[in-house]
């Protein structure tokens, strides 16, 4: 069974940063793209971040360039998100994600929300940014 657990999230001032930890279980890294994505409430699902270990891809949406990193830990089959500079925008639920590699590298974190086949999910933890 694979299990994707997030924690990390909270409550942070406007500039200021924290670090999201997905611990993976029941899959290797070596055979999926693994990565974050974000959700408001009544707005569109946005691929953050992403990382594919087969060739070294790695995605960020344009939101988050130069603010935010992935990172993985296969040792600990583990994978972050350090974000700085947090912005208000930022708010929103951030789930962590794995895709198959069978659909390329990190296609659904780029792709319409609605065509990609994103196989497992985490349980989402809640970012906060206050301004």
């Amino acid at each position: 069974e694979v299990q994707l657990v997030e924690s990390g999230g909270g409550l942070v001032q406007a500039g200021g940063s924290l670090r999201l930890s997905c611990a993976a279980s029941g899959l290797t890294f070596d055979d999926y793209s693994i990565g974050w994505f974000r959700q408001v409430t009544g707005k569109e699902r946005e691929g953050v971040a992403c990382f594919a270990s087969i060739d070294g891809t790695t995605y960020y949406a344009d939101s988050v360039k130069d603010r935010f990193t992935i990172s993985t830990d296969n040792a600990k089959n583990t994978v972050y998100l350090q974000m700085n500079s947090l912005k208000s925008e930022d708010t929103a639920v951030y789930y962590c994600a794995a895709e198959n590699l069978d659909r390329g590298e990190c296609t659904g974190w780029y792709i319409d929300p609605s065509e990609a086949e994103t196989d497992f999910w985490g349980q989402g933890t809640q970012v906060t940014v206050s301004s």
